[in-house]
């Protein structure tokens, strides 16, 4: 199939980055996938949640939101309707996806909230989030030393996601909204930097699909999420 792009089946969108695009957060990148933009900000806390209290454990925990004029029509503030199940599924899930960039251990009596605020939504919101907030939780591990919060930089463990989908009956990588709308499977794909898999959300939307094709799109995915890998390095 031809994308409106011109992309190839297994090619990226374009993906910049903006550090420190919020000067009073302790880590922020501005992430742009294709037309995705997700501002990703950290604020370090000098306390834990009341189940972690007393335990030297730190926390990570993350809030998703998406503004008004985000997408095509606009939506109404959550902070007026409250939070809809698709916000808490999607912040759960970051928050799980970061959790594993580090031992907690590590990070003392010390809650890393991050915010996650899509200003344009263009497909792969959830996984642009995970992308770019991973990167800014770097930033603030890297502050917390130099704050001398902690005593050293923890190790850790690079995070990315990206989506495949299957759309005319054939796999396609980060899909953009209008590939995304009308694909026949859809997947999230979340993978530690030594190519382990965090987490793996994938939906058939019309019917079910064959293993083998689900193994087409996790090897898919692997390709993508090692491209989103140089980031770190660059």
């Amino acid at each position: 199939m031809n994308r409106k792009d011109n992309r190839a089946a297994d090619g990226m969108r374009p993906v910049s980055l903006e550090y420190d695009a919020q000067p009073h957060a302790d880590g922020s990148v501005l992430i742009r996938m294709g037309g995705t933009h997700v501002l990703c900000g950290v604020t370090v806390e000098e306390k834990v949640p009341g189940f972690l209290e007393g335990t030297g454990q730190g926390w990570i925990t993350a809030e998703y939101g998406m503004l008004p004029c985000a997408t095509h029509s606009r939506g109404r503030r959550e902070a007026a309707t409250g939070r809809s199940g698709r916000t808490y599924e999607i912040q759960r899930l970051i928050g799980r996806s970061l959790r594993m960039m580090v031992d907690l251990a590590e990070l003392g009596s010390h809650t890393l909230r991050v915010d996650c605020d899509v200003i344009n939504a263009d497909g792969g919101t959830r996984c642009a989030s995970i992308t770019g907030a991973a990167l800014a939780l770097r930033r603030a591990l890297e502050r917390m030393v130099e704050r001398e919060m902690i005593p050293e930089l923890p190790a850790v463990l690079p995070v990315a996601a990206i989506s495949v989908g299957v759309v005319d009956g054939e796999v396609l990588l980060d899909l953009d909204y209008s590939e995304d709308s009308r694909a026949e499977v859809d997947a999230n794909f979340v993978m530690a930097g030594d190519g382990r898999w965090i987490e793996v959300q994938s939906t058939a939307e019309g019917t079910p699909f064959a293993p083998e094709l689900f193994g087409q799109m996790a090897m898919l995915a692997a390709k993508g999420i090692e491209e989103l890998f140089r980031l770190w390095k660059d």
